[in-house]
This record gives structure tokens, C-alpha cells and sequence, in this order.
């Protein structure tokens, strides 16, 4: 659990670590300001504007030259005093400086805790600060533009127009409580009933949107298949642009499935090398295969690879067998086919060569053809639902929707215990969007984070 005191100045080291030309260490808190004057020379002029300074320890001793921005509190990314110190790469340097702020007074932070802090400063609200860690993670441009779009807002003022809605549902309802004793009340059920249908709608469309957040997120699974030593490892490697799967002419070499995160024309995909299919005594190779039809059973697209016409349909026969995912039939090391042999090869077919990369950006194209055709347009500029804590509780909004919908058309209770329905609705939305100062969610939120984030 992150130890959540404003009392405290924390700092971290905000990039990664190992060997490179920069480093940042990033400081907020009350006190931060104090300790930065103290070890800054000379210190920055102006706030938000950047100065050459020495960085020394509180013995005076030089621990590098770097540049140091400070911010005034509200205005920088936390909502507190703050400072950031550009400083050399390496392990050496950044660690140096984050340990004299330490000796100065300033406690290391916790993974999140500059992004929590943020939140708690109502800088950021819970979803944005979610999009601040999915941007960190992408490894796809999709992946990168859906948070982006996240990070501006787009889903957290959906949510809370969602929320204005319940509350104007709730205003309506209130006229029953107010006036017991008439029987139809001085708003009609019906309209009552027909603005609780239509915040059950909306709900109901953001929720529509949680599966194709899982695709951005995650990727959609294409499996590379075929018989053994026929180039699919080959093909992995190629598609990914780098060296991800041990390549030799010895059958069965792939023992393990390899997963690789990718894009086809857009599409994010988790691209899966899958061991050979073909029958074994080899107890270790056997478990591999197994694992490949594991993978087959869930696929989103599969790519059934051959080297000869003969493996080719030997491929695509047992991928049938295996699953109903639709399939991509790739002849591959088409660099050694000759004329004649190209040009005898059946329609349908994709011939690629990872050699020379020949055919690979329609094996993409056709990958995500797959795709369209059995997941949609990939749509990222509406705001979508991107994890599961998102559609719970989007979810659970909607059941309590639903039941002051039912209970209010069946007046099965009493009006001003149908409208507690209302307020529950209402204070889920507050608790995704942060509104609600809920720990436990705080915790699970940024639990992931990295350090310095």
C-alpha cells in the first residue's frame, strides 16, 4: 500500500535504468523547493523555465551538471511544489542525485505515487491517471492512440455525463417522494421510465465498447501453424522485424509457443510461433504441440504455413480440424520457388518469403482483412472501456439502473427505497472516475505503476 502523505516530499528516478545519455530525477512535495534550493547552483530563475546548474550534495561535493526546472504549486504535474533534474545517464549520476534529496529530507516514492498524488490534487481524475499507465505500456500505435484519447478526457467526461443523467433521472423521481399521495404523481411514470431506459442505453453502448478496449489492449491472438521445419519461425521473425525464435533446419525445434506483440495494418496482434504439428514419442515436443492447439482454440486469425503444396494442405487440414478461426493459407520460402512453380500456385494462397520479405505486408494487409471482417472497423476515437475495473463497475451501474427501472414500473417498492437504486448508480460512477476517495481502488490503480510515474 502506498504510503499517501501530502506531508511528505518524495522523489524517484523517472526513466529507466542502465546505460543512456540522460537521466531524470523528479522531486514534489512541500518540501521540495527547500531541498532543491539547497543543492541546485545556482538556482533556476523563474519557475517552468529551464537553467544550466551543479547538482551538489550536502557536503558541497559536485555529483553533476545537469538542468533543473522547478514548478510552483498548482501548476505542475502532481499539484504540488516541485522539480525535475535532467541530469548524465548510467546508473552512477541519477542515483547520486536521488540520494542526497533523500539525506535532504525527501523519502523515495512509491510506484504511482507522483500520478496518485496528481489525482488526490485533482490534476488528473482515476481514468486519466489509468491512460498515463496504459501510454507507458503500448507497444502498438492503436494501443498508443486509444490512451492518448483517454489521457485528454474523452471517456471521463462520457462518465460523467452518464452520471448528469442519473442525477436528472433522480430529480424526476424525487417529484413521486415529494407528493405521496398522488396517484400518478406530478411527472408520469412513463417519462420517468423512458429517462431511465435511455441512461440504461448508454450504459449499455460504453459497455459495447469493453471488447474492442481488450483487443487494443491485449492484441488480437494470430497463430503461426503448420508442420514441423516450414518456415514459421522464419515468419515469426520476419514479422516482428527482429530475432524472437530460434531458426535451424532440425524438426521440432519450436518446443514452446512464442508470443510477440505486433501491428498488421493498423491492427494490434499477439503474434504466437507454435510448435510443429505432426505426430511424436518426444515427450517434450508432444507437450509443445499441445500447447500450439491450446492456442488454436482461441485464435482470432491463423496463419497455416507450408513450404510444398503437400505440407501446405496437410497445415490447413489440421487447423480445420482444430478450429473454426478463419485462416490464411501462406506458402512460404517463396524465394526458392521458380517461375513455373509461382506461377502454378493456387488461388488463395499468399506466397512469402522471409528471406527477402517478399509478401509480407499482404500477409498484414490480409491479417487485418481477417480481422475487419469478424471484429468490425477498428474505431478509436469514441471513448472506449479499456479494463476490466472499468467495466464492472459500468456494469454494476447498470444493474442498479435496471432495478430502479424495474421496481419503479412494477411498483414493487416504495419510491424512495427504488431511488436508493439511484444513488448507487451514481456513487459507482463517482468511484470510476475517482470523484470518491476509495483506497483499496487507489491501491489496485496504481499498484502497476512504475516508479517515478
Amino acid at each position: 500500500m502506498i504510503r499517501d502523505s501530502a506531508a511528505d516530499t518524495i522523489v524517484a528516478i523517472a526513466t529507466a535504468p542502465g546505460r543512456g545519455a540522460l537521466a531524470i530525477v523528479r522531486m514534489s512535495g512541500p518540501r521540495a523547493l527547500e531541498i532543491g534550493e539547497r543543492l541546485i547552483r545556482p538556482w533556476p530563475s523563474e519557475p517552468r523555465h529551464v537553467g544550466l546548474v551543479h547538482v551538489v550534495d550536502l557536503s558541497g561535493d559536485l555529483l553533476d551538471q545537469g538542468i533543473a526546472t522547478f514548478y510552483r504549486s498548482p501548476a505542475s504535474f502532481t499539484g504540488e511544489d516541485a522539480l525535475e533534474v535532467s541530469c548524465h545517464g548510467g546508473p552512477i549520476a541519477p542515483a547520486l542525485i536521488a540520494a542526497a534529496f533523500v539525506s535532504a529530507g525527501a523519502r523515495p516514492a512509491e510506484p504511482g505515487e507522483f500520478t496518485r498524488r496528481a489525482v488526490l490534487n485533482g490534476k488528473l481524475d482515476l481514468l486519466q491517471a489509468e491512460a498515463v499507465a496504459d501510454l507507458v505500456d503500448a507497444s502498438t500505435r492503436p494501443a498508443q492512440r486509444l490512451a492518448l484519447s483517454q489521457l485528454d478526457g474523452g471517456l471521463s467526461r462520457r462518465v460523467l455525463g452518464l452520471r448528469e443523467h442519473i442525477l436528472a433521472l433522480e430529480a424526476l423521481s424525487a417529484y413521486d417522494i415529494d407528493f405521496p399521495d398522488e396517484d400518478d404523481g406530478p411527472i408520469p411514470a412513463s417519462r420517468i421510465l423512458a429517462a431511465a431506459k435511455g441512461v440504461i442505453a448508454e450504459v449499455d453502448l460504453l459497455l459495447a465498447t469493453a471488447p474492442v478496449g481488450e483487443l487494443v489492449r491485449e492484441g488480437a491472438v494470430v497463430v503461426i501453424a503448420g508442420a514441423p521445419n516450414v518456415g514459421k519461425s522464419s515468419l515469426f521473425n520476419a514479422m516482428l522485424g527482429r530475432r524472437r525464435a530460434i531458426v535451424t533446419d532440425v524438426p521440432g525445434t519450436t518446443r514452446d509457443a512464442l508470443e510477440a506483440v505486433t501491428e498488421a495494418d493498423g491492427w494490434p496482434i499477439r503474434l504466437v510461433d507454435t510448435a510443429g504439428m505432426r505426430d511424436t514419442t518426444e515427450v517434450v515436443e508432444r507437450m509443445g504441440i499441445e500447447v500450439s492447439r491450446e492456442y488454436l482454440e482461441r485464435a482470432d486469425v491463423i496463419v497455416v504455413c507450408g513450404d510444398s503444396e503437400t505440407s501446405l494442405l496437410d497445415g490447413e487440414q489440421a487447423v480445420t480440424a482444430l478450429s473454426g478461426a478463419p485462416a490464411i493459407a501462406v506458402r512460404t520460402k517463396s524465394d526458392l520457388l521458380d517461375g513455373m512453380k509461382a506461377a502454378r500456385n493456387r488461388d488463395g494462397q499468399l506466397l512469402v518469403s522471409a528471406e527477402s520479405g517478399d509478401g509480407l505486408p499482404k500477409l498484414r494487409r490480409a491479417i487485418a482483412e481477417k480481422l475487419e471482417a469478424s471484429r468490425g472497423s477498428l474505431a478509436l476515437d469514441a471513448p472506449i472501456v479499456t479494463r476490466e475495473r472499468q467495466r464492472f463497475a459500468l456494469a454494476h451501474a447498470r444493474s442498479e439502473l435496471q432495478q430502479f427501472h424495474d421496481a419503479w414500473a412494477q411498483r414493487s417498492l416504495p419510491a424512495v427505497v427504488a431511488a436508493v437504486h439511484l444513488r448507487e448508480a451514481t456513487r459507482v460512477l463517482e468511484e470510476l472516475i475517482g470523484a470518491v476517495d476509495v483506497d483499496d481502488v487507489l491501491d489496485r490503480v496504481f499498484s502497476a505503476f512504475c516508479v517515478g510515474k
